[in-house]
């Protein structure tokens, strides 16, 4: 997963539910370095809480998802964020920064 875009990154959900799954595991994902270069906000709902799990995601050039992960799987929210950081990097490459 490409996090060299991301500027920041906000979850919110439920430790105990079953699809809070996909915010973990992303997560984990984070490279050991992620918070000295992305700001990073956890919101953990209480266990009879039934709001869904959200992940939220900035880039650098200022776009922002919000990301249902109660729909979506874990490959499905890392292909979305590589395929916006694959289109950064390439601009990125054709200004030379």
């Amino acid at each position: 997963m490409i996090t060299k875009f991301l500027t920041e990154v906000s979850t919110r959900f439920n430790p105990f539910a079953k699809r809070a799954r996909i915010c973990r595991i992303f997560l984990a994902q984070l490279p050991p370095n992620a918070r000295t270069t992305m700001k990073i906000t956890t919101k953990l709902l209480p266990r009879e809480s039934m709001e869904g799990s959200v992940l939220k995601l900035k880039f650098k050039d200022g776009k922002e998802m919000e990301l249902d992960t109660e729909k979506l799987g874990i490959k499905d929210v890392m292909e979305e964020v590589d395929r916006h950081s694959r289109g950064l990097n390439r601009l990125a490459d054709l200004t030379g920064n």
